[in-house]
């Protein structure tokens, strides 16, 4: 296993006890057969996958769309939207879903009988929540700053680029047990 290379001890027992809360529910999901091990052990996997490859790669061509001045235009993707309408929804979902995505990650790591907080994916998680959250603060308050648009746009892209070596990570620590 990788380990991590962001000093999180001084969190750790918070994260803990509240993982511990949700630790038996999933325990007890396992031992009535509602989750099989390989859901258990590869569902979290899959599902932030999804959500980084689908959400976060579409979003990330939206944003360089308006950035290419394309963001009245209409795709039949954007269901409608405009790719300027479409683009914050989009992102700002995506990272509902790795926050939310992290604390499941973070659960059957804890069913699974893995310390948590001492990988280099929970390096990652941290580094890749902290962008998402600065890239959302810039996207709200960057107005028509053409400084603010350019720190965005670049941001967002090595955001997302810090996501994938999150995810090569979260392969090893997968594999690792």
């Amino acid at each position: 296993m990788n380990a991590a290379f962001l000093a999180l001890d001084a969190i750790e027992p918070a994260v803990s006890s509240y993982v511990n809360i949700w630790v038996p529910l999933f325990e007890s999901a396992k031992a009535s057969g509602l989750a099989p091990d390989f859901l258990l052990h590869w569902g979290h996997g899959a599902a932030m996958a999804t959500v980084l490859f689908a959400m976060g790669g579409f979003g990330a061509f939206l944003g360089w769309q308006i950035r290419f001045g394309k963001g009245e235009e209409v795709y039949s993707l954007t269901l409608g939207e405009t790719v300027r309408e479409l683009h914050p929804k989009l992102m700002g979902a995506m990272l509902f879903f790795f926050l939310l995505g992290g604390q499941g990650g973070l659960v059957l790591l804890a069913t699974g009988g893995q310390p948590i907080l001492q990988s280099a994916h929970s390096s990652t998680a941290v580094i890749g929540l902290s962008l998402l959250l600065a890239q959302a603060a810039i996207g709200v308050t960057m107005k028509d700053s053409e400084l603010g648009r350019t720190v965005h746009a670049y941001l967002g892209t090595g955001t997302l680029l810090a996501l994938v070596v999150h995810a090569y990570f979260g392969l090893n620590l997968g594999q690792s047990f």
